[in-house]
């Protein structure tokens, strides 16, 4: 299929030091008619990288995901936007199922399965899989929410779904994966006060508890093994440190 059978695409990514993935994240999004990168101040080669696999690229000092990546989306030369990150790689399946999308459109948004390595495993259970992602849509029917974390595209009418995985090969090892958490947490936890949210004890106990159950047994994340009960545990932990940490600020702030 070339380009004239279908309607012009934009990948879209923003960036800071990430020269160790852009690699070949750049690369299975060839078949997009442009590249978008905004970095916000890289200091190894990522921009270079970018730049040499003819992106086109902007600077833009961080402003939070959902705004820096809804940033990113208005920089686009078309209307029709794929958004992806820099450690994502679109499988040929998924490549697939967007070209034949964008040959006739029957929705202005699709998601599609994002499958994330962890631990040397890609995840197909639990938590891990299938990660519904809704990441190709026309800009003027939808746009990045402002969440400074756990972001999300806020889309109008229904949205299609695509064969084919988004592989999120993550290199970061265990270490940074739960340092990245516990910052995640507090970004959250930050973002339920300030929407007049309150904790109690009885979240505390209950979600990591709850959240347990739904994704270890109902969604079946025993049968990807020990990187699936890891993975599950360190979710479970993030919840208890959100609540945890909501509880903490209620209580000083008493």
């Amino acid at each position: 299929m070339t380009s004239a059978d279908r309607l012009p695409l934009s990948a879209v990514l923003i960036t800071r030091n990430a020269a160790s993935q852009l690699g070949e994240c750049l690369a299975s999004v060839d078949f997009c008619d442009e590249i978008m990168v905004v970095d916000s101040g890289s200091e190894d080669e990522t921009v270079a990288i970018a730049e040499a696999r003819g992106a086109r690229v902007v600077q833009c000092d961080w402003r939070g995901f959902g705004p820096q990546k809804q940033f990113a989306v208005e920089q686009a030369s078309h209307d029709w936007v794929l958004c992806i990150d820099a450690d994502e790689r679109v499988s040929e399946g998924l490549r697939e199922g967007i070209l034949a999308a964008l040959s006739a459109p029957t929705h202005r948004s699709y998601r599609f399965a994002r499958c994330n390595r962890f631990m040397g495993r890609y995840l197909k259970h639990g938590e891990g899989y299938p990660d519904w992602s809704l990441r190709l849509f026309d800009r003027r029917r939808a746009r990045w929410s402002d969440d400074a974390v756990h972001e999300k595209v806020l889309a109008t009418g229904k949205t299609g779904t695509l064969p084919g995985d988004l592989l999120h090969d993550s290199a970061e090892s265990l270490e940074t994966y739960l340092a990245k958490q516990n910052r995640y947490s507090t970004l959250a936890a930050e973002a339920a006060l300030a929407c007049g949210k309150r904790a109690t004890v009885m979240h505390l106990l209950l979600s990591p508890l709850l959240r347990f159950m739904k994704f270890y047994f109902l969604r079946m994340g025993l049968l990807d093994g020990l990187p699936g009960l890891v993975h599950i545990l360190v979710g479970c932990a993030a919840s208890f440190a959100k609540y945890a940490k909501m509880l903490d600020f209620q209580r000083s702030n008493q």
